[in-house]
């Protein structure tokens, strides 16, 4: 197959063989990586897991009472505020 237009100098041509071969190239990369990652001791780490997960539970419950409490004293203020301004 012979191009319509010619090249122009400087430019690059990349065949589809070498495509292909870049392609195949990456493949192989990411299967190594792969099977290196399947042969990682996950298991052991499970611990961390859980430990993590402890830590988290546990800043989220202590997030929550400084909320709460700012809106229940603004909900209480609010009701004061009302109660007062209807002169009672």
């Amino acid at each position: 197959m012979t191009p319509s237009a010619p090249i122009p100098d400087g430019s690059v041509v990349i065949t589809p063989t070498e495509v292909y071969a870049e392609v195949r190239a990456t493949h192989d990369e990411v299967k190594s990586v792969s099977s290196k990652l399947d042969s990682l001791p996950i298991a052991d780490h499970s611990h961390l897991l859980a430990d993590h997960e402890t830590r988290i539970r546990t800043l989220e419950r202590a997030r929550w009472p400084l909320p709460s409490l700012a809106a229940v004293t603004s909900v209480g203020a609010l009701v004061l505020g009302l109660y007062e301004a209807l002169g009672h």
